[in-house]
């Protein structure tokens, strides 16, 4: 379970989720509700992966036990995964959703295909 922020164009207040995410055979890229989110080896300049498709960067991180996985100086709510709400709550100090800091939205699977294909093209490219 990961939570992941987009940085580009919002500072500390991007949209977040909580959900599921899949690694590639590598660990560099991580697949996240239909997006390729790759390792920047951290050369962004507010996040450390960023979308191979758009360039938007992203944090990401696993989840805090506390709750608390905003920027201290972020805000908005965190989308979470109803699929992963359960396993969520048994993970942190509480015993159920704050609705002021959480809504619940399904996240869709990625097409690890189609990045690869993309990816591959890149390549071929240079």
């Amino acid at each position: 379970m990961k939570y992941i922020e987009l940085k580009s164009g919002f500072a500390d207040n991007g949209p977040a989720w909580i959900g599921m995410a899949e690694f590639s055979k590598s660990g560099r890229t991580i697949y996240f509700n239909g997006k390729a989110l790759k390792y920047s080896n951290a050369q962004g300049i507010a996040g450390h992966y960023y979308d191979i498709e758009t360039g938007d960067e992203y944090w990401i991180s696993g989840i805090k036990k506390n709750g608390n996985n905003r920027h201290w100086a972020g805000g908005g709510k965190i989308m979470i995964d109803r699929n992963v709400v359960q396993e969520y709550l048994s993970s942190v100090d509480f015993n159920s959703l704050d609705k002021n800091r959480f809504e619940l939205t399904d996240i869709k699977k990625t097409d690890k295909q189609k990045f690869s294909k993309l990816e591959n093209q890149k390549i071929g490219c240079r």
